[in-house]
């Protein structure tokens, strides 16, 4: 190319045609939450008491513990792609590549967790008297 100033060396090469994915995947993600999000405070104010064993049984249901594991998948992934792009749009130095692991780290961890947690409540719950 040349020695020529920086401004110099990439004049005429046009976009580097990577945002328009993650744009769409934060929308689509945003609407997610949003479906996701109404129906659970619909299906909570619908049952008869917001009792532990209440909302328990209700989580033991497939039909209330697929929607959930989808909403924790949906927000955590949204999530990380927020923060990305804060941390890609401010974060200039070496540390850039620290916080994004940390992010990746945070956002991981964080959904397993929770998806761990409505497996265990789907997988334990009994609905008869105790044995």
């Amino acid at each position: 190319m040349g020695n020529g100033t920086s401004i110099g060396r990439v004049r005429g090469l046009g976009a580097a045609h990577e945002g328009t994915h993650h744009w769409v995947e934060q929308r689509l993600t945003a609407g997610a939450n949003l479906f996701l999000m109404l129906w659970l405070v619909v299906s909570l104010v619908r049952l008869p008491d917001m009792g532990y064993e209440t909302v328990q049984l209700w989580l033991a249901s497939p039909w209330a513990a697929v929607p959930m594991i989808l909403l924790v998948i949906s927000v955590f992934f949204h999530l990380k792609l927020g923060l990305q792009v804060v941390i890609e749009d401010y974060q200039h130095d070496e540390t850039r590549v620290v916080l994004l692991t940390l992010l990746n780290f945070f956002a991981i961890s964080g959904a397993v967790f929770a998806i761990f947690s409505i497996l265990k409540i789907a997988f334990t719950v009994t609905t008869g008297a105790p044995a």
